[in-house]
This record gives C-alpha cells, sequence and structure tokens, in this order.
C-alpha cells in the first residue's frame, strides 16, 4: 500500500473517530408527552345523608348537595346534583314517582346510555339486585371520550324511580379523566349500595 493512501485513510479514521466523538457528546431532546393533572386519591369517608328526593344514601364527604332553583310543577319529580369540587364533576340525579309509567321510564332510562354511542368506544352494562333495600337497576360505565363517564338507573319496581348520570366539567378525554373517574365509580357503587327509599 503506498503511503498517499495510508495516510488519507488514517486521516479519515481520526476524522471519523472526531465527528462520532463530537455527536456522542450532544444532549438528545425528544418531545414530551402531554402532562396531565396528578391528583391525590384519598380513601374516601362516607357519611349518612338524606336526600329532598325521597331516598337516603352513603356520601363521600368530599362532595355537596344541591337541588335546581327552578321548581317543578309536577311534585312527583325531583332533580338534585351531587358536586365533586377536587374533580370538578357532578352527579346528576333525577327522581320520579311510578305511576303506572314503569315501562316508559325503564325505555326512557335505557336509552340514554345509547345518546353517547357516538364517541364511546365500549358501554359496559351490569345488572344490580338487591332484595334487602328493594332496589333493582342497571349500572353502565362509558369508555370512551364521551361526556359521560357512568351511568345508572334504580328502582324498587313499584314506587320509585331514580336516574344517575356522573360528568366531568371539561372537554372529553378518556385518558386523562381516566383515574378520576375509576375513584368516583367507587362512590357511585357506594351510592347505589346504601341507598334506602323512603316509605
Amino acid at each position: 500500500m503506498k503511503k498517499n493512501t495510508v495516510k488519507k485513510v488514517i486521516q479519515f479514521i481520526v476524522v471519523m473517530i472526531f465527528f462520532t466523538t463530537l455527536t456522542s457528546c450532544q444532549d438528545s431532546y425528544l418531545p414530551k408527552p402531554k402532562a396531565y393533572l396528578s391528583l391525590e386519591y384519598t380513601k374516601a369517608v362516607y357519611e349518612k345523608r338524606a336526600s329532598d328526593c325521597g331516598f337516603t344514601f352513603d356520601g363521600n364527604q368530599q362532595s355537596s348537595i344541591s337541588y335546581p332553583n327552578i321548581k317543578s310543577s309536577n311534585q312527583e319529580m325531583c332533580s338534585m346534583s351531587i358536586h365533586y369540587p377536587k374533580w370538578n364533576a357532578n352527579l346528576y340525579l333525577s327522581y320520579s314517582t311510578i305511576d303506572q309509567n314503569l315501562v316508559k321510564l325503564l325505555k326512557d332510562a335505557q336509552k340514554i346510555p345509547e345518546q353517547h354511542i357516538v364517541k364511546a368506544d365500549e358501554i359496559v352494562s351490569t345488572v344490580y339486585e338487591n332484595t334487602k333495600n328493594k332496589t333493582y337497576g342497571m349500572f353502565y360505565e362509558v369508555i370512551g371520550n364521551a361526556a359521560s363517564t357512568h351511568q345508572f338507573y334504580l328502582t324498587d319496581s313499584t314506587k320509585h324511580f331514580l336516574l344517575g348520570s356522573l360528568y366531568f366539567n371539561r372537554k372529553p378525554n378518556y385518558d386523562s379523566i381516566f383515574p378520576a373517574a375509576k375513584y368516583l365509580e367507587k362512590d357511585l357503587k357506594r351510592f347505589i349500595e346504601s341507598l334506602v327509599w323512603k316509605s
């Protein structure tokens, strides 16, 4: 091999080592993923609460109850809201007395989760039955970027009928609200399991 060729090869190797060393010392930057609000999920403390709508239930101490200012002319209906300020969420409840209209109330209640089918990836339904408290119904978990994450209805089949819908006061993004939705799902199940109709 000629001296000039050897010299060029050595120069090439030195240059390559130099550039490799130079580029390896630089920091590489990657785009940061979107950040979501981190909330602390302390264990819920429940207390027995009486509503103006004909039932009692166990409520999370971190929530508050409100009633609409506009009163319905129909005294057989009652609406209330359970507000969760820490999670910026509301459980909207609508109570009706049954007056030969149970079939209509059931059909209307079963249509409500269908309103979210367009945005939902899946709607998981669970049958609920509590013979001791005379509460029967359905519980729906709406998976996906729907406006409401949970829906349910309860009835004793003779006098009382209750609808519930959980909404977060923000643009629907299932990934970001998932931890809060799962936390409040426990509250909803406690609400349902502890509900007792007023005679």
